[in-house]
């Protein structure tokens, strides 16, 4: 585990450039076992979990050539060997679950890994993986592990679930390309990676209608076929360093941004009292933005920034927001929709000095601008919790430690020596 040592109250200001998706390379490098020609990917961020499934595609014989320096990595699953596998699928990695279509393409049988059901925002379901596997196809079967087989391919089919969930969506997404038929998908996850994803499985050969709505419509094919891919920015990292500009009074600029994604959560800062502004691909915050809560218009409800599945605004991203929060002069209510375990890092917050009141698992209250001080702080197993630490920390003059903060090294791979490009004091130890 390695700490952030920070010492903060200095406005940072710079420009950065931002990494490539970490939601959207996942899914995308595990649809490259949907074919064995070569897929290429620039722009792929140097990450824990694409290093552990790099690891994992290598070690059943795949080709594997990452230049770390160039963010390039090329695959080939032509010498994939299913004879190696246990049926356990890479262990610690929440993504896992986006292998379940297409090793169950290769294999035709897979046993569900025990450690894929949750990580510390809560429970993960199953079941939608399963629901949409067994909807096209799939049999399973419940005895001491959950086994799927596939007799040959997977089989085209209507499915509406409960909710909308991102890797069920790819899920489906990545076995309907290769179906018997066609699929249609009601209430599909639509988030900028879901889209991601589906316009590589187009480019590979895919045959997908409704890209970026709620109704994915899938005609299968019989082979998907290789090509070079770039991922795109992740918009997480792009937010998250606008707000860090944001909270210590400095001006950041962000390259290679993703405008059309923007309205949303630009409202949510201007909720804050930060406005953001777009030129071209480069998005903005200008130094010393007075954080004020803005006042509705019906005032005898508190503001507030809901969070749940796209287009709503990302649930990912609500840390930051709470953190900018905890400097405004205001209150503002946060609602996560998604994840009932979203807000249990909020005694750390107190650490400082905030003043959170927590109403249910899923509803909180910053009452913000009140006096903080440093103070060492632990972060959860949340990436943007950790980096809604740092960013409070951050904001306040004198030496502060986020303890077991590398979790963030799971989404930004440069996050220290971005931060200190931008002027900031800070260090891992």
């Amino acid at each position: 585990m390695a700490d952030l040592i920070v010492n903060g109250g200095k406005p940072l200001s710079g420009t950065i450039t931002p990494s490539g998706n970490k939601n959207s390379v996942l899914p995308i490098l595990c649809a490259t076992l949907l074919t064995n020609d070569d897929v290429t990917l620039h722009n792929v961020p140097n990450i824990t979990d694409v290093e552990k499934l790099a690891t994992f595609f290598a070690e059943q014989g795949s080709r594997v050539e990452w230049d770390r320096t160039a963010c390039t990595l090329t695959v080939n699953h032509a010498k994939f060997d299913t004879g190696r596998l246990n049926g356990e699928l890479p262990a610690g990695m929440r993504s896992a679950v986006l292998l379940f279509a297409p090793i169950l393409h290769r294999m035709k049988k897979l046993r569900i890994p025990a450690n894929a059901k949750g990580c510390s925002l809560g429970i993960r379901e199953l079941d939608p993986h399963l629901e949409i596997l067994e909807k096209l196809g799939a049999r399973i079967s419940r005895r001491d592990k959950v086994t799927l087989t596939l007799k040959e391919r997977f089989v085209g089919a209507r499915h509406w679930p409960d909710y909308m969930s991102v890797t069920a969506t790819e899920n489906f997404a990545m076995a309907a390309a290769l179906a018997d038929g066609e699929s249609v998908l009601i209430n599909a996850a639509s988030e900028p990676h879901v889209q991601d994803l589906c316009a590589v499985l187009v480019g590979m050969g895919a045959k997908i209608d409704g890209l970026g709505t709620s109704q994915l419509t899938i005609t299968g094919v019989t082979k998907l076929h290789g090509g070079t891919f770039t991922i795109n920015s992740d918009h997480h990292e792009i937010v998250t360093f606008l707000a860090l500009g944001a909270i210590t009074g400095g001006e950041v600029k962000v390259k290679a941004s993703v405008p059309q994604h923007f309205d949303l959560m630009g409202r949510a800062f201007e909720k804050l009292g930060v406005t953001v502004t777009h030129r071209g691909d480069v998005a903005q915050v200008k130094r010393n933005q007075k954080l004020v809560v803005a006042t509705p218009f019906t005032t005898n409800l508190l503001p507030r920034i809901e969070a749940a599945p796209w287009p709503y605004f990302p649930v990912d991203l609500l840390p930051c927001m709470i953190a900018l929060a905890v400097r405004a002069e205001g209150a503002v209510m946060f609602w996560n929709k998604v994840y009932e375990g979203g807000f249990t890092w909020m005694g750390e917050l107190a650490k400082f000095g905030a003043h959170v009141v927590v109403s249910d698992p899923h509803r909180i209250t910053v009452f913000g601008a009140r006096p903080l001080r440093p103070t060492v702080v632990e972060a959860p197993y949340i990436i943007r919790a950790a980096v809604a630490l740092y960013m409070v920390a951050a904001s306040i003059p004198g030496r502060s430690v986020v303890k077991n903060a590398d979790t963030i090294k799971r989404a930004h791979p440069n996050f220290v020596e971005n931060l200190q490009s931008l002027g900031a004091e800070v260090e891992w130890k």
